[in-house]
């Protein structure tokens, strides 16, 4: 956004915050993929209601939430719900131009299901997107599942379902 307000003779500049962002950008995907496999401190602290709410409150877009988890789940459960969250909000945010993201979390006695919608362009492609693909592997391997729906226009749709298991 900066390097839009630049003035156009001062050319110079405008190379100069490319740079940075093009760094920044680089520095942000290599964090990501470090932390990619760590849990999360704010599960270990309060669980996956707080930990959510924490995400929301550091989102650049509105989030409205909808948590009906009272209970602590298995921490591989939190985890991969938390995964969800936190790419389906980086991406809404990144990507899809969305003015706002619904998150919904249910846990029933025998699953999780988890909805994260946003009010985006649309068009995101699981196909195309290592980070939706690694959400939907690490989902499939708890024994859920996750779809995405993502129609041009129509905004961005996630919904995984896992089991909660005790065993």
């Amino acid at each position: 956004m900066a390097q839009n307000l630049v003035p156009t003779e001062l050319g110079e500049l405008t190379e100069q915050l490319s740079e940075i962002g093009s760094a920044v950008a680089g520095l942000s995907e290599e964090l990501r993929e470090i932390s990619h496999g760590l849990h999360p401190a704010a599960l270990g602290k309060s669980g996956l209601g707080p930990a959510i709410k924490t995400l929301a409150r550091r989102s650049t877009l509105p989030v409205t939430l909808d948590i009906a988890a009272p209970r602590r789940l298995p921490e591989t459960v939190e985890v991969a719900a938390y995964y969800v969250v936190a790419e389906a909000l980086t991406n809404a945010a990144k990507h899809a131009q969305a003015s706002e993201v619904i998150v919904r979390i249910n846990a029933d006695p025998g699953f999780l299901n988890l909805l994260v919608r946003d009010n985006g362009i649309g068009g995101a492609d699981s196909d195309k997107g290592s980070g939706l693909i690694g959400l939907i592997d690490r989902v499939e391997a708890l024994g859920g599942h996750m779809h995405v729906a993502s129609q041009p226009g129509r905004g961005t749709s996630l919904h995984a379902t896992m089991p909660i298991s005790t065993d």
